[in-house]
């Protein structure tokens, strides 16, 4: 079966399931980008996907091969990782738990586990444990946040530290997630009886890794713009930017990425800015 990207992630359960019988082939701009296939057939446990990424293919598969003619654009390297790190994400999701769960049950499973979750639009993600490189951005970044809102209004707050965001003014369709930094600006109004904070973060900050650059920049974008944050910082290691996203009435209004050599700036907070290259670790 072929299906495109843009298919397979709107009907990803469908998929999945139907890869327990066929592999799925994936396709982007008319390319086969990855192949989804049932576990069983590589040798492992059975009920489980398993998502296998076409590698660049050479000058003589782009002459012969009618799966990769000249008149298709070329392999583009970067989009094919993003769809790797996406569509591995969603299939983990998928086999945590195999349709769309409640918040009831997505607590129950948080407060019984003592793995960490993150809980977006009825998926629920397994947090894996952070990497060196992801550590050493995270002090460098926090500290810098630190010492810049010392003494003011706004707190920045670290991962672990759950935030709960509701799409609509009713409460419903509610999402948790763990951000690596959060600046809070209504700490002490909205801490609960349980002296959990439930309000909504002023600005966050996701650091990426090759697990999760999909969910930070399309599942939680889209959340962070829609639940009432105003900023949103991605910091990606993998190429050594920075990106920068303002939102207003829950729209995209503006965004700018920060290069090596470059100064980082808020868009909200007049007068915050880093170095982009005191974070990067080897720069």
């Amino acid at each position: 079966m072929i299906v495109s990207a843009t298919d397979l992630k709107n009907n990803l359960g469908k998929y999945l399931r139907a890869s327990a019988t066929e592999d799925i082939l994936i396709t982007s701009n008319g390319r086969e980008v990855a192949r989804l296939t049932g576990i069983e057939s590589v040798g492992q446990a059975v009920g489980r996907p398993v998502i296998q990424f076409v590698e660049k293919p050479s000058d003589k598969s782009v002459d012969e091969s009618a799966s990769y003619s000249q008149s298709q654009p070329a392999y583009d390297a970067n989009k094919a990782a993003f769809y790797e790190s996406y569509l591995r994400e969603q299939a983990e999701a998928f086999a945590q738990f195999p349709r769309k769960a409640s918040f009831e049950e997505f607590q129950q499973l948080s407060e019984s586990s003592d793995e960490r979750y993150e809980y977006i639009d009825g998926e629920i993600y397994m947090m894996a444990s952070p990497r060196a490189t992801h550590q050493q951005i995270l002090g460098e970044l926090h500290g810098i946040f630190y010492n810049w809102f010392a003494g003011k209004q706004c707190r920045p707050m670290l991962a672990p530290f759950d935030i709960t965001l509701r799409r609509f003014e009713n409460g419903k369709n509610k999402s948790v997630v763990q951000p690596d930094i959060m600046v809070i600006c209504d700490l002490e109004e909205k801490l609960n009886e349980r002296d959990y904070y439930d309000g909504v973060p002023s600005l966050v900050v996701e650091i990426l890794s090759e697990r999760t650059r999909g969910k930070d920049s399309v599942k939680k974008l889209d959340l962070y713009m829609s639940t009432g944050i105003h900023e949103y910082w991605i910091v990606n290691p993998l190429s050594s930017e920075v990106t920068v996203f303002l939102f207003e009435n829950n729209d995209l209004t503006k965004s700018l990425t920060y290069k090596k050599g470059e100064r980082i700036a808020s868009f909200i907070f007049e007068g915050l800015e880093v170095n982009l290259d005191s974070i990067m670790p080897g720069i």
